[in-house]
């Protein structure tokens, strides 16, 4: 009995493998356009956009023509071709402005570009789109059903942003270029002022007008190391309980150590 099930199995198999390879070479769309439908309702997302592929260019301006690009973009989105299904989402939502699945399109394109956002110490060229696309989503319906979804993606790529801001500048201390490091966190502090890193930036940027000025000429000691006063002096206006209050009260007594020796 379960030889017969197999065997059955693999005509049937067989059969809509044929059927697959037969809609492919044919010319007829009709043909085509409802296995690739069959195919999509199935999950086989693969195979259903071969032939969309196949049909996209002639069914363009047709009746089925949005049924056919939302499948194929969805498609996309399923197998997670994301630069695709992006495009063909965006392209979707330009061209079915009236469509019941606009605002799904719309949303599913911004999700895309988010998707393709890598780990913050890559390249954030994607994420930077990803943002614009997920912001125009938002202004274009505040109250959509995605909107939490929306703004919780939002939150995830300027957090990424952040993080990437905040470890170049941190970067520049650890490799001694602190005059780099003082201009990175200003603006690191500046475009994100109510960051996480808030404290962090504050104490590696005293750090860093720290080490500048004890390691500078004499000439330079003295305004740096007001410099380095004024930072640390910021950083307990922000915590003065910070994690890092000891060690700043260290540096900070070599401060008025040296400064001392200028009032001579």
């Amino acid at each position: 009995m379960k030889k017969i099930v197999w065997l059955f199995a693999l005509v049937v198999l067989l059969n809509s493998c044929s059927d697959y390879q037969k809609a492919l070479k044919s010319d007829n769309v009709a043909t085509k356009f409802a296995l690739a439908t069959e195919l999509y309702e199935a999950g086989k997302y693969s195979k259903a956009i071969r032939l969309f592929e196949q049909l996209a260019p002639s069914y363009k301006g047709k009746p089925q023509a949005e049924k056919l690009f939302y499948m194929f973009s969805k498609a996309y989105y399923n197998t997670k071709q994301y630069y695709l299904a992006g495009y063909q989402f965006e392209s979707f939502a330009a061209g079915y402005p009236r469509s019941e699945k606009v605002e799904e399109a719309a949303y599913l394109s911004a999700k895309s570009y988010s998707m393709l956002s890598p780990v913050y110490s890559l390249d954030q060229k994607d994420t930077y789109k990803a943002i614009e696309k997920t912001q125009n989503f938002i202004d274009n319906y505040p109250n959509s059903e995605y909107i939490v979804e929306a703004n919780a993606t939002m939150k995830v790529l300027t957090d990424k942003l952040e993080k990437k801001s905040f470890e170049i500048a941190k970067q520049y201390n650890t490799i001694s270029d602190y005059k780099s490091a003082l201009v990175a966190f200003d603006n690191f502090i500046a475009d994100f002022p109510g960051t996480m890193y808030k404290e962090d930036a504050l104490f590696y940027k005293y750090d860093s007008a720290y080490k500048l000025a004890i390691n500078s000429v004499y000439d330079k000691m003295n305004d740096r190391l007001n410099v380095a006063k004024t930072s640390y002096n910021n950083l307990m206006k922000f915590n003065s309980e910070t994690k890092y209050k000891e060690k700043a009260a260290e540096m900070n007594a070599r401060i008025d150590t040296d400064l001392e020796k200028f009032k001579i």
